[in-house]
């Protein structure tokens, strides 16, 4: 009878002692309390505690950890932003006690902090200055943060300021706004090419109308090098300068007709269109042919005085056509 007494008494003698047995994972903490009070800080590894005196109160990380805040604030220009903070802390392996018992909950101390930090930094800001500064708050609330939680056996690793995310009507406005500025350089770029085209097509004009003047200039040069050959050959059969100088004028007259009609392309000549235009067109023309005549009778005058005959061969007078029937013989 006693045998099977001793039996169960063995078996939860076993379970008892393996009770005492504990495993403590890789950079992990275990708080160990002996009747309700502190007793000691077991690290990774297998652990020994008396079984039904001591116990495991808690179990501490001490990992790198990361705790994101989404803080939402006013700007010094009014506008509404929203944040978002990344803490990374520690616990410090020497200061597992003051982490394990003197915060009960340090995510949200560590939340209350940073609020009460941006709060404080950023409606000191315009919205443009928080995006450019961002690193000054995420300074001021690690500096802030580790001299608080420093005493809890917290350390702050690092403070990250991941996000800013204003108003959806502040940022269409400031969509706008960039999307104005680029236009407007857009815009002066290409009014800049457009004087560039227009200083290059002045300056080509330029130079064009430049050669095109030199190049009449040589014409009109060469044609009164011309007309003063012309009047000193008409000078030296006996024409005086007057006659030779509207002789030429005649001449360019009905030179211009003719290289107006021969042209393919010339559809149009321009006539004077007062009602006299016809009368004095023929008009003139009359005094052409008479002042060409008299030019002629007085050359020919001249001429014969200064003995000086035209010679004109004589005209090839072609056989007599030959009609069917006609003798042959003379």
């Amino acid at each position: 009878m006693g045998g099977f007494i001793f039996i169960p008494l063995l078996i939860v003698g076993f379970f008892i002692l393996l009770a005492g047995f504990f495993t403590v994972k890789q950079q992990t903490a275990a708080i160990v309390e002996r009747f309700g009070k502190f007793h000691s800080i077991r690290h990774s590894g297998l652990q020994l505690k008396i079984p039904l005196i001591d116990r495991i109160a808690g179990r501490i990380n001490l990992k790198i950890q990361q705790l994101d805040v989404i803080v939402e604030t006013k700007t010094k220009d009014d506008v509404f932003v929203r944040l978002k903070i990344s803490v990374q802390f520690q616990v410090l392996e020497q200061k597992v006690y003051d982490a394990f018992y003197k915060l009960e909950n340090p995510h949200d101390q560590i939340t209350s902090y940073v609020f009460d930090v941006v709060r404080a930094e950023v409606p000191k800001m315009k919205l443009d200055d928080v995006f450019e500064r961002k690193d000054d708050v995420a300074i001021a609330v690690k500096a802030e943060l580790n001299e608080a939680m420093s005493t809890y056996g917290y350390d702050i690793i690092k403070t990250l300021v991941t996000d800013i995310d204003p108003d959806i009507q502040v940022k269409a406005a400031m969509n706008r706004i960039n999307a104005a500025e680029r236009e407007k350089v857009a815009a002066e770029f290409e009014a800049e090419a457009e004087r560039i085209k227009i200083v290059a097509k002045a300056r080509a004009e330029a130079e064009s109308k430049r050669l095109q003047g030199q190049g009449i200039a040589d014409q009109r040069r060469e044609i009164a090098r011309g007309l003063e050959e012309s009047v000193d050959v008409l000078n030296n059969v006996g024409i005086n300068s007057q006659e030779a100088s509207a002789l030429i004028v005649v001449t360019q007259h009905y030179d211009t007709l003719q290289s107006i009609g021969e042209a393919t392309n010339t559809n149009l000549i321009l006539l004077p269109n007062s009602p006299q235009a016809g009368s004095e067109m023929l008009n003139n023309m009359i005094a052409s042919f008479v002042a060409s005549n008299q030019i002629g009778e007085e050359m020919k005058k001249k001429n014969l005085e200064k003995g000086i005959v035209n010679k004109k061969k004589p005209k090839r007078q072609s056989p007599p056509r030959q009609e069917e029937g006609d003798d042959l013989n003379y």
